[in-house]
């Protein structure tokens, strides 16, 4: 079995990101029973979240631990 292709790769993060989504929507509404709530909490947390994922691999990307020279 090879690497996954690029195509195979965004439609994996897509259709997790929208598990999650619809997670998140289910639990707030579930627990606020209102929809406007509901929206405003999945929109925040999902833009923070990937806010600070994309700060997070930056950060990372400055750590020298674990990465081989090319060759």
């Amino acid at each position: 079995m090879g690497n996954d292709s690029n195509k195979r790769s965004l439609a994996k993060a897509i259709s997790y990101r929208v598990l999650i989504v619809v997670t998140d929507a289910i639990l707030v509404f579930f627990i606020t029973k209102r929809a406007d709530v509901t929206v405003l909490v999945v929109v925040l947390t999902n833009v923070m979240s990937t806010l600070m994922y994309f700060f997070h691999e930056r950060a990372w990307s400055r750590v020298r631990w674990g990465k081989e020279a090319l060759k």
